[in-house]
């Protein structure tokens, strides 16, 4: 049997000065990857060319449109996803390698962060509201796994089916949450408890960053309506028009878990 060849691609947003410690540890990984795809702008290109990544320009605004281009120009069988703030694990791709294996029908896997740099206690807490509330609020609204844009692998065949249902071009959407909404219920995502990266908190530290979060995760939600209307708890709550109160509360839930 083939090994399955693996990239990965770091769309790079406001965190170029995480991108060199994010690539360092790719490098690290006791299963190279074939590839490493950084999209972006400014001292990213000379972050990635140092570090022997591939480099593409971001073409347009939001990092939807880069994470986007980052897939479409891999050449890998799987495309595993991470921001330029994550740091994987030296067994990182090895997890990601075995789970695919192991299930032939798996479309994607996902996984969680750790906010390294707090007390245990401190990231026991942060890590239940932030990953609680986006894979616990947001998965039962869903119906489904979400796919965590800092962790997370799919087949770049399943990529190639969805590509063009994503809104790529919409710079106001959570790229991770709506492609796991084009995915559909349909297309098996698991949630490994193993594959865990570690994060910064800057995530969770700013009231003005969780508020656009809110508001993008409402938009993302608005903008897959017809999908959340494919959930039984879609149906019963979502009118006919927009996608209803279901949406506003996952949204102001999930900003907490949202970057």
């Amino acid at each position: 049997m083939t090994t399955p060849r693996i990239s990965v691609v770091v769309p790079v947003r406001d965190g170029a000065p995480y991108l060199g410690l994010c690539l360092a540890a790719l490098a690290r990984q006791d299963v190279q990857p074939d590839e490493v795809v950084v999209v972006g702008s400014g001292e990213s290109e000379l972050v990635a060319q140092a570090a022997g990544a591939r480099f593409l320009p971001r073409q347009g605004p939001g990092i939807a449109a880069a994470a986007a281009a980052g897939y479409d120009a891999c050449s890998g069988d799987l495309i595993a996803r991470l921001e330029a703030d994550s740091m994987p694990p030296v067994n990182w791709l090895r997890e990601i390698r075995g789970a695919f294996a192991l299930d032939p029908a798996l479309a994607a896997v996902t996984g969680r962060g750790v906010f390294a740099d707090l007390s245990p206690a401190r990231r026991l807490i942060a890590s239940a509201g932030y990953h609680g509330a986006y894979f616990g609020v947001l998965g039962i609204a869903l119906g489904q796994v979400p796919l965590y844009g800092s962790n997370f692998a799919m087949r770049r065949a399943v990529w190639q089916d969805v590509r063009g249902a994503v809104h790529s071009a919409d710079p106001a959407v959570h790229d991770d949450l709506d492609l796991t909404m084009r995915l559909g219920r349909s297309r098996r995502v698991r949630f490994e408890p193993r594959l865990a990266v570690a994060i910064s908190t800057r995530a969770v530290t700013s009231v003005p960053r969780l508020t656009r979060s809110g508001v993008r995760t409402w938009h993302t939600i608005h903008r897959n309506g017809d999908r959340l209307r494919e959930t039984r708890i879609g149906r019963l709550v979502s009118p006919g028009f927009g996608v209803g109160p279901l949406g506003a509360l996952a949204a102001a839930v999930t900003g907490i878990g949202r970057g």
